[in-house]
């Protein structure tokens, strides 16, 4: 039974669960150990509510997919062989030839899982806030590749100091989401779905762009994963794949052309959902084929690692024109509670050398491709301002994105920076000054020549308001 805290400890109560995350590891918080401060018990209810939520779109989606896994896995109609990729559209698009496919701008997104530091990333070297709350793991002023506005780029990164000065690479610092959570669920639930927790719309935020994008090619929107991300979850055509020479059949020519006709004759006179996903995944293995009859070498630079693959087909799918507009891939590991480190050792450089490189290397893969591609790091939130005992951060709220391809405003940190002074910090975290959706919609907007009603249709609870990250 839980009591009552006495008047004591009902006088010096935070108005926001900090003991969470310096007591527990927070991920979707132990709901069973959350105090009895009105804001514990409010965290505990938007989980709670959150997790029910998930469980019935996971019901809902499951139900498509277990027919487009069948569809895609092959027993019913002789689509054998194509392994765990997924082809998840409920329209028929053509597919046509690369080589007359006039290129396309393309947004390719980097959800960095775990909640980066965006501390560690774009560093306020001179702020006396930072220096104190963080004696052992703060990067040195001294060591920090110069930008803007006060702010320099963790060491690590150095790769990415060329494109900076080329003004194709640019950063904003304190990006949130509308809701102030420490729960990864909550957080990347709401990033994706592009709106607050309560929000009643279950697609997420690129489904919806490809929405107003309009009809494309087979292969204009990809997740490199075995599953789609919550953000391309909704009616409009996308692809989970692993790798674009791996999207192919192990049949034969003969069993390729008897399963089309098959499938021509079992559904003659009348449009059926089965045929429609049957026809679909052929399409894109038609088109599939057609681009990995091209050789393809990638650029050099980029580490030996499962992200770099993703980008070196992403790099591929671009350059061959095959009409790619949105590419999602997944780097996780950011959740760093211990061990944090310094410039030279921990977690923190750990991670962000092989990013830096393979961000660099995708760049000089894409050449002159890369003034119509726009990259976009996310994570889910950003930690808090001061290290804990574990030389670690917990989950905080502001975090950091990073931006690079054409169109940027050179050498340019854009958004409001209030700073880390103690008035401004949102219960020891940085504050989330610039909305995420406002980032989201100036890509959009300049990248892709969306309009305002657009960005309505896209984010139906926001009114954007431009951040000035593009000329």
């Amino acid at each position: 039974m839980t009591t009552s805290p006495n008047p004591a400890e009902r006088a010096t109560a935070s108005p926001y669960p900090e003991r969470v995350a310096e007591s527990l590891h927070p991920d979707c918080p132990d709901l069973s150990r959350l105090g009895p401060t009105p804001a514990d018990a409010l965290l505990r209810a938007k989980a709670a509510r959150a997790e029910h939520d998930d469980e019935r779109r996971t019901s809902i989606w499951s139900r498509g997919f277990t027919r487009r896994r069948l569809i895609a896995g092959a027993g019913m109609v002789g689509v054998a062989g194509i392994g765990s990729q997924l082809v998840t559209t409920r329209v028929s698009f053509a597919a046509p030839d690369p080589e007359t496919q006039a290129a396309t701008n393309t947004l390719v997104v980097i959800f960095l899982r775990g909640g980066q530091d965006g501390l560690s990333i774009l560093v306020p070297g001179a702020d006396e806030h930072l220096t104190g709350a963080r004696p052992n793991i703060r990067v040195p002023a001294g060591a920090l590749v110069p930008l803007t506005r006060g702010f320099g780029m963790h060491p690590a990164l150095e790769p990415l100091r060329g494109y900076w000065n080329a003004g194709t690479f640019s950063m904003v610092p304190a990006l949130s989401t509308p809701d102030l959570s420490r729960s990864h669920f909550q957080a990347q639930d709401c990033l994706e779905r592009g709106g607050r927790s309560s929000t009643s719309i279950t697609s997420g935020w690129l489904d919806r762009t490809l929405t107003e994008l309009g009809a494309g090619t087979t292969f204009r929107a990809i997740s490199e994963s075995t599953t789609l991300p919550r953000a391309l979850v909704g009616p409009s055509n996308a692809i989970a794949m692993t790798g674009i020479d791996s999207f192919k059949l192990s049949v034969g020519a003969a069993t390729r052309a008897r399963t089309t006709e098959a499938l021509e004759r079992l559904y003659t006179g009348f449009t059926h959902p089965l045929r429609t996903q049957a026809l679909t995944t052929l399409h894109a293995l038609d088109a599939a084929a057609r681009i990995q009859s091209t050789p393809y070498t990638p650029g050099e630079g980029y580490p030996n690692n499962s992200f770099s693959k993703s980008l070196q087909d992403i790099a591929r799918l671009i350059k061959s024109n095959a009409g790619l507009r949105v590419a999602c891939v997944d780097l996780g590991g950011w959740d760093m509670h211990t061990g944090l480190g310094t410039i030279d050792t921990g977690d923190m450089q750990r991670l962000l050398k092989p990013l830096g490189q393979a961000l660099a290397a995708f760049a000089k893969d894409l050449g002159s491709a890369l003034g119509r591609t726009t990259v976009l790091t996310m994570t889910e939130f950003g930690r808090r301002l001061r290290e804990n005992a574990s030389g670690g951060l917990d989950h905080g709220h502001g975090s950091v994105a990073m931006l690079m391809g054409g169109g940027l405003k050179p050498k340019s940190i854009a958004g409001a920076w209030p700073g880390l002074a103690p008035d401004v910090l949102v219960s020891g975290d940085v504050p989330g000054s610039n909305d995420f959706r406002d980032l989201l919609g100036e890509v959009l907007v300049k990248r892709f020549g969306l309009t305002t009603a657009n960005l309505g249709r896209i984010f139906p609870d926001h009114s954007y308001r431009a951040l000035g990250a593009f000329a």
